[in-house]
C-alpha cells in the first residue's frame, strides 16, 4: 500500500507488526471487526519477532489461562496453512524436559497433574527413556523428565505473515513502512477516549488502539501516561554445523538446570540460552532506526553459562559454531504480559511485554484481546495479566535495569514455594517497616511494598530456604495462626490500597458501582464490583462515614485497576478520588481479645457489641491522635481494622503491643493471614476469585443487595444467574484429610476419581488440622451441596492422592459466631 493511500479512518489501528500485532489483527477479522489497519514502522516482523527462537511449547504453567492459550496457539498453528496457503512451519516435533534434581521434580509432577486436566498430553519420562528420544543428551545425572508429544517447533516469520495473510483476507489493511508518533486522545470526564494516531506520513481517526509495539510499548504507552514496564534483555543462542544423528524430527529438549534448551536447526543443533545472570539493553530508550539488528554478545559474562548448557549436550562442544546470536527480547518485571485496557483510557489496549514466550502464546493472546476490544470484557482470566496492575515506580529506569536483569535469570529457575526476587525491593515503604525489621518480620515483597511473611522476634535475623516441604520457620506460623485464634494478632497491612470519595455525587456513584448495600453512615460494606454481564471486576469494601465521605479499600494487587475504575465511574460526577495510600496506615488487630486490648489502650469508649457492632466504623481517639476504627475481619474473629495518620502510626503500634501483650497480642505477619483466611473460607481477588466468576459461584451471594434502590452495575446478570439455579462452576472450600501433605496451588481435585477442579489457593490449616484451600470445580448439572456430600473426594499432590473433605461452608466456624464476638 503507498503512502497516499493511507486511510484517514479505521474503528481500530494496531500498532506494530510483530507476531503479536498481526495475531491480534488476524483474530479482530475472525471476530467480525474488519475496520483494521495495522500500521508496522519498517517490515513484518522486524524488532523482535524476526530471531525468536519459535519453541512451540505448552508444559510448564499452573495457570489456566497461559495454558489454554498456548494449547490454542498450538492448534491454531497447524491449521493456519490449510486456511491461508502460507505456511507457518509449525513442526509437532514434541518435548522433553529435563528434571535435574528433586525440587524440579516435584514442581513438574505438580504441573503435568494440573496441566493434564486441561488437555496437555504429558507423561513422566525416566532418563533412559530420554535418552532414547534425544539421545545426543546426556541424562544418566537426570532425576527425571516429562515429555509433551504435541508439542514442538514453529518458524516465526512465516508464522506471523500466515497471520498477516489471513487478516488482509478479511479486509485488514497491513501497513508497512509508517511510523506512529502519538496516540491522541480527548476528555472524556475525568479520563481519556482515543480518537486516533499521529504517524509521519499523517493521522489516522480512530476509536480503539491497540499497542503491540514490542520493545517500544514502554515508550509509546508512557506518553498517553500508560504504564508499561517492559524492558529489553539480551538473550542468546547459537546455531552448530551440521551434527550426525541431528534428526530434523527430533523433539526440543530443555534443561533449565543448565539454562539450556535445544532443538534441531538446518541438520546442525540450536542451544538456546537463559542464564541466571542477565543483562538489560538500552534502559534509557529502545533507537527507533533498531530493526533487524544484532547485539555484540557478552562472552565473559555468558560464557560460564554457554558452557553449562553446550555440556548436556557433549557432541555441541566440538561441532562447529555456524552462529553465535545475541538479540533482544522483551521483558516484564514480574515476567507476566502487559494485556487489556489501559485504567485511564477508553479504548487504548495493550499486548506487549511477551517475556520470551511471544510465539507460543500469539494466537492465544491474540484471540483474549481481540474478544476483549470487540464484546468490552476478557472471556477469561485476566488478573495475572492485566495491564492496570503496574504501577508508576516500575518504569523508573533503575527498577527496570536491576529488575530485568534478574527476572530474565529466573526463566529457568526452579519455582519451589519462597523463591523471592531481590531487586527493587521496598521501593513502597510502610511507616511501620522499621518496626517489622525490629520485630524480626520476615520480609517478602508485595506489590512493591516489603510486608512481614511471620515473625522470629525482636532481636532476631529472620531467614528462610525455599522448600516443597515443611521449614524451620512454620513453628512461628503456626504460633501467630494460633495467637490469633486464641487470644490476638496484630497485622501491619499498610500496603492495602485506601481512596476517599468525597464530593454531593459520591454516594450516588459508589452505589451503582457497587452490588452491595451502602445505605447506612458509620458502616462498611463488603461488596463486588460488578461488569455488565456479572463477572466481578473488584473484590473490596467501602466505608460509608457520610453520603459526601466515603473509604474504598482493596488489595494490593487491585490497587491501580480500583483507582482506574473509579475514575471511569466518577464520569462528569460532582465527586473526587484522592489516593491516602501513603498518608493513612492500616493496622488489623484481630482475635478474641483484641477488644481487651483496645478497652486497654482506649478505656474511655465503649468497644462493646452493642456500642460497636459489627461492620460498625467510629472516629476515635487513641493516644491524642484520631484514627478510624472499623469492626471488621478478614480471618474470621472478633476484630478492627484501624486507619492512622501514618506519622502516628508507629506510637499506635507501640502502644497496642505494649498493652496488648497481657493480652496474648503478638505481631502477625501473611503467612498467617493466608492460612486463617482460608480456613474462613475468604476469598482474595486475583487468586481464589476472577473476573470470570459470578457472584453466585464465588459463593458471594450474601454481599449483594438485589432489591437496593436504584439497582447496580451488572444486576440484570446477576439476576439472570440466580434464576438459572445451582451454579454449573463453584469455589469450595478444601481440607486434606491427612496433615502431612501441603497444597500451594494448582493440585487437582477429584470427584470419584474424576478431575474436576483444581486449588486456586492453599495454605495450611493449623486450626483444622490439614492442608485448607479454596478451589474451583465444574459440573455440568451444577455444583449443590447434595453433589459435594455424595462424592468421594481426593486431592492429588504430585501424583499421590489424599482424601479431602469438600464443602461449601468455610471449615472453620461456617456459622461466623466468633466473628459476631
Amino acid at each position: 500500500m503507498s503512502p497516499a493511500a493511507l486511510p484517514s479512518r479505521a474503528r481500530v489501528v494496531v500498532i506494530g507488526g510483530g507476531v503479536i500485532g498481526t495475531s491480534v489483527a488476524y483474530h479482530l477479522a475472525q471476530a467480525g471487526e474488519t475496520d483494521v489497519v495495522l500500521l508496522e514502522r519498517d517490515r513484518l516482523t522486524s524488532g523482535t519477532t524476526w530471531h525468536a527462537a519459535g519453541l512451540m511449547t505448552c508444559f510448564g504453567s499452573f495457570s489456566e489461562t497461559s495454558t489454554r492459550l498456548r494449547l490454542y496457539s498450538r492448534d491454531l498453528y497447524g491449521r493456519l496453512e490449510a486456511e491461508t496457503g502460507q505456511s507457518t512451519g509449525f513442526k509437532p516435533v514434541g518435548l522433553v524436559e529435563a528434571a535435574a534434581d528433586r525440587d524440579r521434580l516435584e514442581e513438574y509432577r505438580r504441573v503435568a497433574t494440573f496441566q493434564r486436566r486441561l488437555g496437555l498430553e504429558v507423561e513422566e519420562v525416566s532418563p533412559a527413556e530420554m535418552a532414547e528420544l534425544f539421545p545426543l543428551a546426556r541424562t544418566d545425572d537426570l532425576v527425571g523428565g516429562f515429555h509433551v508429544p504435541g508439542d514442538g517447533r514453529v518458524n516465526p516469520v512465516d508464522l506471523t505473515m500466515a497471520l498477516a495473510k489471513g487478516a488482509r483476507a478479511h479486509g485488514v489493511r497491513v501497513v508497512e513502512g509508517v511510523r506512529v508518533e502519538q496516540v491522541v486522545t480527548r476528555p472524556r470526564g475525568v479520563v481519556e477516549e482515543v480518537t486516533g494516531v499521529v504517524t509521519d506520513r499523517g493521522t489516522i481517526e480512530c476509536d480503539v488502539v491497540v499497542n503491540a509495539a514490542g520493545m517500544w510499548a514502554r515508550e509509546l504507552a508512557a506518553q498517553n501516561g500508560v504504564v508499561v514496564p517492559n524492558q529489553a534483555a539480551e538473550h542468546y543462542y547459537l546455531v552448530t554445523e551440521p551434527i550426525d544423528g541431528m534428526s530434523p524430527d527430533a523433539p526440543v529438549f530443555e534443561d533449565p538446570a543448565s539454562y539450556g534448551y535445544y532443538r534441531e536447526e538446518g541438520g546442525g543443533m540450536m542451544v538456546g540460552l537463559f542464564e541466571p545472570e542477565a543483562a538489560a539493553w538500552k534502559v534509557e530508550g529502545i533507537p527507533r532506526d533498531f530493526s533487524f539488528g544484532t547485539l555484540p554478545p557478552d562472552t565473559d559474562r555468558v560464557g560460564p553459562f554457554l558452557e553449562k548448557a553446550m555440556a548436556r549436550v557433549p557432541v555441541v562442544e566440538t561441532a562447529g559454531i555456524r552462529t553465535f546470536f545475541c538479540g533482544p527480547e522483551s521483558f516484564m518485571p514480574d515476567l507476566s504480559p502487559g494485556v487489556g485496557e489501559a485504567p485511564g483510557i477508553h479504548g487504548y489496549f495493550v499486548c506487549a511485554g511477551l517475556n520470551s514466550v511471544g510465539i507460543l502464546s500469539a494466537g492465544g493472546l491474540g484471540r483474549i484481546l481481540a474478544h476483549w476490544v470487540v464484546s468490552g470484557r476478557p472471556d477469561v482470566d485476566v488478573t495475572g495479566f492485566d495491564v492496570a496492575r503496574f504501577r508508576d515506580h516500575q518504569l523508573l529506569p533503575e527498577h527496570r535495569r536491576a529488575r530485568t536483569a534478574e527476572v530474565l535469570g529466573t526463566v529457568y529457575a526452579a519455582h519451589t514455594p519462597g523463591v523471592q526476587l531481590s531487586t527493587s525491593r521496598g521501593v513502597l515503604r510502610s511507616a511501620l517497616h522499621d518496626r517489622v525489621v525490629a520485630g524480626g518480620g520476615y520480609l517478602r515483597d508485595v506489590s512493591g511494598w516489603d510486608a512481614a511473611a511471620w515473625y522470629a522476634g525482636p532481636g532476631e535475623t529472620p531467614s528462610a530456604e525455599p522448600t516443597w516441604g515443611r521449614a524451620p520457620w512454620f513453628e512461628h506460623w503456626e504460633a501467630e495462626h494460633r495467637a490469633v485464634r486464641e487470644a490476638a494478632g496484630l497485622f501491619d497491612m499498610s500496603f492495602m490500597a485506601r481512596f476517599a470519595v468525597r464530593g454531593p455525587d459520591a454516594l450516588a456513584v459508589l452505589d451503582r458501582m457497587s452490588a452491595g448495600d451502602l445505605s447506612q453512615d458509620g458502616r462498611i460494606t463488603y461488596t463486588q464490583w460488578l461488569a455488565e454481564d456479572g463477572g466481578v471486576v473488584a473484590d473490596l469494601t467501602v466505608t460509608r462515614l457520610a453520603a459526601d465521605d466515603l473509604l474504598v479499600v482493596a488489595s494490593d494487587t487491585q490497587h491501580e485497576q480500583v483507582r482506574g475504575m473509579l475514575r471511569r465511574g466518577l464520569g462528569d460526577a460532582d465527586a473526587t478520588v484522592t489516593d491516602v495510600t501513603h498518608d493513612v496506615a492500616m493496622l488489623s488487630l484481630q482475635g478474641p481479645a483484641s477488644r481487651s486490648v483496645l478497652e486497654t489502650v482506649a478505656p474511655h469508649y465503649d468497644w462493646s457489641d452493642d456500642a460497636f457492632p459489627f461492620r460498625a466504623a467510629q472516629r476515635v481517639e487513641i493516644a491524642g491522635t484520631e484514627l478510624l476504627a472499623v469492626r471488621i475481619t478478614y480471618v474470621g474473629e472478633l476484630g478492627w481494622e484501624l486507619y492512622v495518620p501514618v506519622d502516628a502510626a508507629t506510637t499506635l503500634w507501640d502502644l497496642l503491643l505494649e498493652h496488648g501483650g497481657p493480652h496474648g497480642l503478638r505481631p502477625t505477619g501473611l503467612a498467617a493471614l493466608g492460612s486463617l483466611r482460608l480456613e474462613k473460607g475468604y476469598r482474595d481477588f486475583g487468586h481464589d476469585l476472577d473476573n470470570t466468576d459470578d457472584v453466585w459461584g464465588a459463593g458471594l451471594g450474601f454481599a449483594v443487595a438485589l432489591d437496593k434502590p436504584g439497582g447496580f452495575v451488572g444486576r440484570e446478570a446477576t439476576v439472570a444467574a440466580k434464576e438459572r439455579g445451582t451454579p454449573r462452576h463453584r469455589v469450595v472450600s478444601v481440607v486434606v484429610e491427612d496433615p502431612e501433605p501441603l497444597l500451594f496451588h494448582g493440585e487437582v481435585l477429584l470427584r470419584d476419581g474424576e478431575p474436576v477442579g483444581d486449588l486456586r489457593a492453599g495454605s495450611y490449616g493449623w486450626t483444622v488440622g490439614g492442608a485448607v484451600g479454596l478451589a474451583g470445580v465444574a459440573h455440568p448439572e451444577g455444583v449443590g451441596a447434595d453433589w459435594l456430600r455424595a462424592g468421594t473426594w481426593e486431592v492429588d499432590v504430585a501424583g499421590t492422592r489424599y482424601p479431602a473433605r469438600v464443602t461449601l461452608r468455610p471449615p472453620y466456624d461456617p456459622s461466623s459466631a466468633r466473628v459476631r464476638g
